[in-house]
């Protein structure tokens, strides 16, 4: 459904993917995973064309990103990006309302369809009671959900997510990532998500990338891709991978000499 054919792209100079390709299964939760700065953001912003793509190709539906208009892609894919901030007076419902500005006409603003999106992706993040209050007077993890709940709003099947349990605690994080689990198994959303925890990953991602300066070093479901081997190689990291109680985890091995070097 989308796909990224070997694709570079740089900020300035400074070159960040190369020669990169993978797939995004239709219908799954795939991880992108790998260290700072190896380009997980940057391919999640190429994809949705805030950075230019000096070769390659992405394309949605077999058909190239560049060419869909920004209006229209907005209709196709959500974008939730690591840092996300409204105004001090802008309440919850206001701000779910901006998720159907794509699909507003010159004429006229949400249509009863719209506004049934509105209180379903409330509903669906459990935030209905909360419409009227101001975003920022939301707790942490209420937030994080209501941004969940605009890129819900914008009814769209491919939804990119930049780390979106970055700054919440265990509680939340399981949280938000039930959720997003949920999207994809129950509403049959295609999810592309940042995430650094592997154990999260092995959680609820069915597929994952794993990258390192800019290219893909291992791809493919999670309980075959996710090895000590891979870890090691984009990590430069030794761990133990195993399963326990049906779940893979992720158990890195801790230095009892020398010194950590950057």
């Amino acid at each position: 459904m989308l796909e990224a054919s070997d694709i570079a792209a740089s900020y300035g100079e400074v070159p960040v993917l190369q020669g990169l390709s993978a797939a995004f299964a239709k219908g799954r939760v795939t991880a992108l995973v790998g260290p700072n700065g190896c380009g997980k953001s940057t391919l999640l912003k190429a994809i949705m064309g805030f950075v230019p793509v000096s070769s390659g190709e992405i394309r949605l539906e077999r058909e190239p990103v560049r060419a869909i208009g920004r209006r229209a892609l907005a209709r196709r894919i959500a974008y939730l990006p690591q840092e996300s901030q409204c105004p001090d007076y802008m309440t919850l419902g206001e701000l779910i309302e901006l998720a159907g500005h794509s699909r507003y006409t010159l004429a006229g603003g949400p249509s009863e369809r719209d506004r049934m999106l509105f209180r379903q992706a409330l509903e669906i993040v459990g935030l209905a009671d909360r419409a009227g209050c101001q975003v920022n007077a939301l707790s942490g993890g209420q937030r994080q959900r209501a941004w969940i709940a605009m890129v819900l709003a914008q009814d769209t099947d491919v939804i990119l997510m930049d780390e979106p349990v970055n700054h919440l605690d265990m509680k939340y994080q399981y949280a938000v990532l039930g959720l997003v689990r949920d999207l994809s198994v129950r509403h049959g959303k295609t999810i592309v998500i940042v995430l650094h925890d592997l154990n999260l990953t092995a959680t609820f991602a069915d597929n994952v990338v794993m990258l390192r300066a800019g290219k893909v070093v291992a791809a493919g479901p999670v309980a075959t891709t996710v090895t000590a081997s891979t870890v090691a190689r984009v990590f430069d990291l030794e761990a133990e991978v195993f399963t326990r109680d049906g779940r893979l985890i992720c158990l890195p091995r801790m230095r009892t000499t020398g010194t950590v070097t950057a």
